[in-house]
């Protein structure tokens, strides 16, 4: 995290060894390969409520990613009222009729068309939790001086995949919402001018009825996604 004066480099021994044999290393990877090809992103929500010491302990994992310079810029809002939840229902809808009436292009809407979605967005109120995600496009001290944030989308990015990850392993569920334009989130939340609204994921646990489109399960095949460039001997 950046302090004004801090300009000195540091070393400090690893502080924590997490390091196993081969054979244990991958079978650890494999079990957490297995266990995040049971993610999926749903819409239909539980009525069940959400603790929020689970809510906020996901969102301490995701302020563990790594950052440019360190500087973690990012704020999570997690939103359980039922007002302002409602409210973001609202506008978000009005922007997804505007979407689906044509703003979107043919063919950004025959991409849609397998996932089933829709102008209406029930699960910003269903779900008991809505976590809003803010990108900090720059910093400020102590004492109010400006300070510049560095590869804000990359570190923004990373965050939130620990917190998807970490609802995931919670055994929650969540979806991914992009805000557009909904600018009003940062006054309804009281951020700053400097931070911006990139993502909504309403949490929770998934319906007894809730389902998930077919496509959704078709994953590239790993020769489709991995390049390996390994060397030769000597």
């Amino acid at each position: 995290m950046y302090r004004k004066g801090e300009v000195k480099y540091e070393a400090l021994p690893l502080p924590d060894r997490v390091q196993l044999p081969d054979d244990q290393a991958l079978a650890e990877v494999q079990a957490l390969r297995d266990h995040m090809r049971k993610r999926h992103s749903v819409r239909h929500y539980s009525t069940r409520p959400v603790p929020q010491e689970i809510i906020a302990t996901c969102i301490e994992i995701a302020g563990l990613a790594p950052s440019g310079a360190n500087h973690q810029p990012w704020h999570f809002a997690a939103i359980a009222d039922p007002a302002m939840k409602a409210r973001i229902r609202a506008a978000a809808e009005e922007e997804e009729r505007a979407f689906y009436a044509g703003g979107a292009g043919d063919e950004w809407l025959a991409a849609l068309e397998p996932i089933g979605t829709g102008a209406d967005k029930p699960h910003l109120t269903d779900a008991p939790w809505l976590i809003v995600v803010f990108a900090q496009r720059y910093g400020l001290t102590e004492d109010g001086s400006r300070y510049k944030n560095y590869y804000v989308p990359e570190s923004v990015g990373i965050a939130t995949g620990f917190l998807i990850a970490a609802i995931h392993r919670a055994g929650l569920v969540c979806l991914e919402h992009t805000p557009n334009p909904m600018k009003f989130l940062a006054a309804m939340c009281g951020r700053p001018e400097q931070e911006k609204p990139v993502m909504i994921l309403p949490v929770g646990w998934p319906a007894d009825s809730a389902t998930v489109p077919a496509v959704a399960k078709r994953k590239k095949p790993l020769a489709d996604i991995l390049s390996v460039f390994a060397g030769g001997a000597g």
